[in-house]
């Protein structure tokens, strides 16, 4: 399976912060926003990813990732020149998914759970054995989302983009599993009234041949959208008190590529160096 993170926005509910660089690039407490949807990547064991950026940023996501290897990972760029929706990420990664299964996160999705791990292993299993897998989340006011209605069996049995009278309060999170038949679908869906490829419409057409799974998160499970200020304070806090309350640090690349042996200690020692001026360089230190 390969992973895709859509990070192409220009981030224009958080001007003026997002002028001089993108949304992706701001700290979320401790670390870069990108880092929070490349840890669910390399947590459910994905090691080929692409990155979709906005145009003229390519140096600044270079400098801070690189292509990946002191992770473990393969790290390549695409650029989204004009924003077409979050499905335009399928088309424009046509070519780096191939013959693959694909997993596709957004850029400003912030996930973590003490089961986020199997939540994730999973997914790429039922993903494997073909159809869409995605998410249902539950939240009080579910209008400005994607909203999944369930059958009294808890099946999944509609999909709205946006409604104005949800018939739920399940909204999808910006986290998908697809087989590889998300390419044929995504190139056959029209743009909607607002001009753009919905990752709904995919969705829908997976509904449609009864091959959408939809994996309900636990209550405990935390998902927070960065893309306002409010958010992103709420979402720096949030990850500031679990790494407070745990000792162990959320998103932590180095950690998570060890876990998975990508790296070994001396690597992620070495990486801790360079940054011990810094309480993240400590925790590095000390795994």
């Amino acid at each position: 399976m390969k992973g895709i993170i859509l990070a192409a926005g220009k981030g224009s509910r958080l001007y003026p912060m997002t002028r001089p660089t993108c949304k992706p690039l701001l700290p979320v407490y401790d670390k870069p926003m990108i880092y929070y949807p490349l840890a669910v990547l390399m947590q459910a064991g994905i090691r080929d990813i692409l990155i979709i950026i906005p145009p003229g940023e390519e140096g600044p996501f270079y400098r801070l990732l690189g292509n990946g290897a002191h992770w473990g990972v393969n790290i390549s760029y695409e650029v989204q020149e004009v924003a077409r929706g979050i499905a335009d990420a399928l088309l424009i990664g046509e070519r780096f998914i191939g013959k693959d299964p694909i997993c596709l996160v957004l850029g400003d999705n912030i996930f973590h759970s003490l089961t986020l791990e199997s939540t994730l292993a999973r997914a790429v299993r039922t993903s494997h054995q073909g159809g869409a897998t995605v998410f249902g989340y539950y939240v009080h006011n579910p209008r400005a989302f994607g909203v999944v209605e369930f059958d009294e069996a808890g099946r999944a049995i509609s999909i709205e983009e946006k409604p104005r009278l949800p018939k739920s309060n399940y909204i999808i999170p910006g986290l998908y599993f697809y087989d590889n038949s998300v390419i044929e679908i995504a190139k056959g869906i029209q743009p909607s009234a607002r001009g753009e490829l919905e990752i709904s419409d995919v969705n829908l057409e997976y509904l449609r041949r009864n091959q959408l799974h939809v994996i309900k998160l636990d209550r405990d499970f935390v998902w927070l959208d960065a893309g306002t200020a409010d958010n992103l304070l709420t979402a720096g806090m949030g990850v500031k008190e679990v790494q407070d309350d745990t000792g162990r640090y959320v998103a932590c690349l180095e950690e998570i590529a060890l876990n998975r042996g990508y790296i070994d200690v001396d690597d992620v020692h070495r990486m801790g160096n360079e940054l011990s001026q810094t309480l993240y360089g400590q925790y590095l230190l000390c795994l």
